[in-house]
């Protein structure tokens, strides 16, 4: 679909907006709690005055989001104004080579990757307005007049009381569940019994360890967590842990293992693909890749037989690219959608999206099909400072 349109372009103008909301309640998680709710949008505007809208990840520490807010303004407005792009993937290659030096320079190379993910985002909406189509056509390899529902699921359970959470999500429409975990034997155990009893016996349930045990500690929470039917088990050991390791890890315990939200770089994600430890790959569209990146990964995740399940836990505009991400790709899996309560989630991205029995059915309007209420969110809206770029 991407070859029948025009897709060469430039940008005249590039802006960047940081938000910052209070997180009631705080979201917990094993690695810390998170007491506001972040968001870095960037809008890029073309030569013909058509407009796209980016989201860069910098949910935790929320410190960060001043920083990749600067970073935006500083390197990416220099690399982007009076260039002209064949298409988003040779603009992603090329930004990306570009700041590979200073990554390693500054030792940063995630804030890098994750502006420049942002980036490919917005690009990639103001390439579809442009055409007029949605983007999940312009990316979908078919020529499907409608996208099929994009399975989600309700995220970030917290282990405080997460049943009532749940419950009410499940009055929502949702139809699957993930509980975070880590928080000690007797707690999670005495969580997940709740969470089940609240969302009955058959319903996808999922756990999310976030990195929080060693090798041992893992295989012991898998085997002791597996009679509660789960359907995976994510980020039991650190993300840099060898692919080896994470097959280890699967063949000594019965739960499927899901991660990714912490790699990056398509060899990475290939090295994980072709292994037998991760079940479940989870890209995340606005900390590495943008679509350029994730649709191979997840295509290549596909065709080895695995699960695509892109990550969110940010803002509005990334969730709604991570639902136009899953639909171009199709196969099974789901879209995270954060279970808690954000302002950022809801104003940033409008109209809302529509959940209908655990699925989310996107429309015809072009690109991602949103936009963010600024006058909305001033309350949540700050000032980047330009001092020193």
């Amino acid at each position: 679909m991407i070859s029948r349109i025009q897709s060469t372009f430039s940008v005249r103008e590039l802006d960047v907006f940081l938000f910052r909301a209070p997180a009631d309640p705080p979201v917990q998680t094993s690695f810390g709690i998170m007491r506001q709710r972040p968001a870095v949008l960037l809008r890029v505007t073309s030569a013909e005055g058509i407009h796209g809208w980016g989201e860069i990840w910098c949910n935790f520490p929320t410190v960060g989001a001043e920083h990749r807010a600067r970073l935006a303004l500083a390197y990416l407005r220099p690399l982007m104004y009076g260039q002209e792009w064949e298409n988003p993937q040779a603009c992603f290659a090329a930004l990306s080579a570009k700041l590979a030096v200073l990554a390693i320079q500054t030792g940063e190379p995630g804030p890098l990757q994750q502006i420049v993910a942002g980036l490919d985002v917005a690009v990639w909406d103001m390439v579809a307005r442009r055409a007029g189509m949605p983007l999940w056509k312009l990316l979908s390899a078919d020529d499907a007049d409608r996208p099929k529902p994009v399975p989600v699921y309700a995220s970030g359970l917290n282990p405080t009381n997460p049943e009532k959470l749940a419950a009410a999500k499940l009055k929502e429409g949702f139809r699957a569940f993930k509980l975070k975990v880590g928080f000690g034997h007797a707690r999670d155990d005495a969580n997940l019994r709740a969470v089940r009893e609240v969302i009955g016996d058959d319903a996808p349930f999922m756990v999310d360890a976030n990195q929080a045990w060693d090798m041992e500690q893992a295989v012991e929470a898998g085997r002791r967590m597996a009679k509660h039917n789960l359907a995976w088990l994510e980020e039991p050991i650190t993300a840099d842990s060898a692919p080896a390791q994470w097959s280890e890890l699967a063949s000594a315990q019965p739960l499927r293992l899901a991660g990714g939200e912490n790699l990056a770089g398509l060899p990475q994600f290939e090295r994980f693909i072709v292994a037998e430890g991760m079940s479940i790959l989870q890209p995340d569209i606005g900390k590495w890749g943008g679509f350029s990146g994730c649709l191979e990964v997840g295509r290549a995740t596909l065709q080895s037989g695995k699960h695509f399940c892109p990550h969110w836990l940010g803002a509005g505009i990334g969730l709604t690219a991570s639902f136009h991400l899953k639909a171009a790709v199709g196969g099974p899996g789901y879209v995270e959608v954060d279970a808690n309560p954000n302002p950022l989630r809801d104003l940033l991205a409008a109209p809302q999206f529509v959940l209908e029995d655990g699925a989310v059915v996107l429309g015809d309007r072009p690109g991602l099909g949103v936009e963010p209420s600024m006058e909305a969110c001033q309350a949540y809206l700050l000032p980047v400072s330009e001092v020193g770029i």
